[in-house]
């Protein structure tokens, strides 16, 4: 999944697209390399990234949706937003899913209307808001607490007829870095949940802090911890770099399809 962000304000200032020939330009790069979805945002949820009002949000996010879609109409453009009016809208405008950040917890009509546009939701964990998440960082034991979490929005969402979920374990989401890197160790658990894996790590500060780096530069580290998602569970990765992402799949899908004929 190629990230699109239609903002002026997302962490990684080469995913920031504006005008419309960018964002046709941006999108075709992506799904030449290999995208399977095109994950367009108009809201950026860096920690401490600033409120932005509804109709700025629909207005940016439809006017790319529209033009991606009637250029590559074969692309599967997902939504990113938790607002329930901008899904809406951009569902109309031509967006086969809805990545929501908040699961449904920052808009109460969310998830009633992810059921009447009947389309597949992205799950996501975190706590609080973009603006407040850093400081929310308390669990009894994280693994199982996001596992409860998505546990009961999955029951929720199965009883009003959602049946197509993706769960995202929301990395950098408040969450520490220790916390981030132990639930990439512990991916597999939500195994359990039989719905495929999305997983955002690309570019995340947990890579470049680590290493001591710049989000510029932490491609190499990104590829790296895309590799242990993919042995772990993961199902779908959220990327920046579409080609390099494609390419540790393909790495990956060899080493495993090959791993019963030993």
């Amino acid at each position: 999944m190629g990230i699109l962000n239609i903002t002026p304000d997302s962490f990684y200032s080469d995913s920031r697209v504006q005008s419309e020939k960018e964002i046709l330009t941006r999108a075709e790069k992506m799904l030449m390399a290999g995208a399977t979805f095109l994950d367009v945002g108009g809201y950026s949820s860096r920690p401490g990234a600033k409120d932005l009002s509804e109709t700025e949000e629909i207005q940016r996010v439809s006017q790319a949706i529209k033009v991606i879609h009637k250029e590559f109409p074969q692309a599967l453009i997902s939504v990113d937003t938790f607002r329930s009016s901008v899904a809406k809208a951009a569902v109309q405008e031509g967006a086969c899913m809805i990545n929501d950040i908040s699961g449904g917890s920052l808009d109460p009509k969310m998830l009633d209307t992810v059921a009447s546009l009947k389309v597949p939701y992205i799950l996501m964990h975190m706590q609080g808001t973009p603006q407040t998440m850093a400081s929310l960082t308390k669990y009894n034991n994280l693994v199982k607490d996001i596992f409860d979490y998505f546990h009961q929005k999955v029951n929720t969402l199965r009883q009003l007829g959602v049946n197509d979920l993706v769960l995202d374990p929301g990395f950098g989401f408040a969450k520490t870095f220790e916390q981030n890197f132990s639930l990439l160790n512990h991916l597999d658990h939500f195994k359990l949940f039989e719905a495929p894996l999305l997983i955002g790590l690309s570019r995340k500060s947990m890579i470049w802090k680590t290493l001591d780096i710049t989000a510029d530069d932490a491609l190499n580290g990104t590829t790296a911890l895309h590799m242990i998602a993919l042995l772990k569970g993961a199902s779908i990765l959220r990327v920046h770099d579409v080609k390099e992402a494609v390419e540790t799949i393909k790495l990956f899908s060899k080493t495993t399809s090959n791993s019963h004929h030993s």
